[in-house]
Formats: C-alpha cells, sequence, structure tokens
C-alpha cells in the first residue's frame, strides 16, 4: 500500500482514483491508514463479510479473507484488467499503469 501511495500521482495523471478493499473493519482501515500515511480511501468489504471479494471471485471463505487482487475498472464501469498476486508477494503497480496508459490510448 505505502507503494501505491508513493506512486497515486502517476495513476491521477492517468484519470484514475485508487481505493484499497478488504474484509476487515473500518476501525482497522482507519488504523492501517493512519499508520502509513495513505493518501488514498480504504473500503470495509466487511459486511456482509466479504460481498464484493465475492463478486470478483477472491473471497476466501475458509479462511474468512480476500486474495491479493488487483482491478482496473473503466469509467463505464467495465473490469479492463486484472492480476491475482501470490500471499505475501507485492504485486508492484507496473501491471496497472500499463493498463491504465492503454485505456487511455484507447479512449484518446
Amino acid at each position: 500500500m505505502t507503494l501505491y501511495n508513493e506512486v497515486l500521482p502517476m495513476f491521477s495523471d492517468l484519470g484514475a482514483t485508487l481505493v484499497g478493499i478488504s474484509v476487515d473493519g473500518v476501525w482497522s482501515h482507519r488504523a492501517f491508514a493512519e499508520a502509513r500515511n495513505l493518501d488514498f480511501p480504504l473500503l470495509a468489504d466487511f459486511e456482509p463479510k466479504g460481498k464484493a471479494a465475492r463478486q470478483y471471485g477472491v473471497y476466501r471463505g475458509d479462511e474468512g479473507t480476500s486474495e491479493r487482487a488487483l482491478f482496473v475498472i473503466d469509467a463505464r464501469g467495465i473490469l479492463r484488467w486484472s492480476y491475482l498476486s501470490p500471499v505475501g508477494i507485492n504485486p508492484g503497480a507496473d501491471g496497472i499503469l500499463t493498463a491504465l496508459e492503454e485505456i487511455n490510448q484507447e479512449d484518446g
């Protein structure tokens, strides 16, 4: 998340809004964001637990958590790019930035 905070201006330059979402609660998100000085919102997929994660096929029901997944959704609400990262591996921002650049080129 700290990496995304650092490249946040690049997202803005590409016309994108960045949000983080997990099955953790609001208070957990607030503490996490404050501790890391995050400048983008964290959304709580807490009640009903994992509803959004289930819709994107990334909920881990046995553990009550979600996969580490990245999604780029365009202004029309169409899923344009996704990446499922192994747990414990930082997925970086390159894939997201490339997808955003391609969308901007297509939408010209």
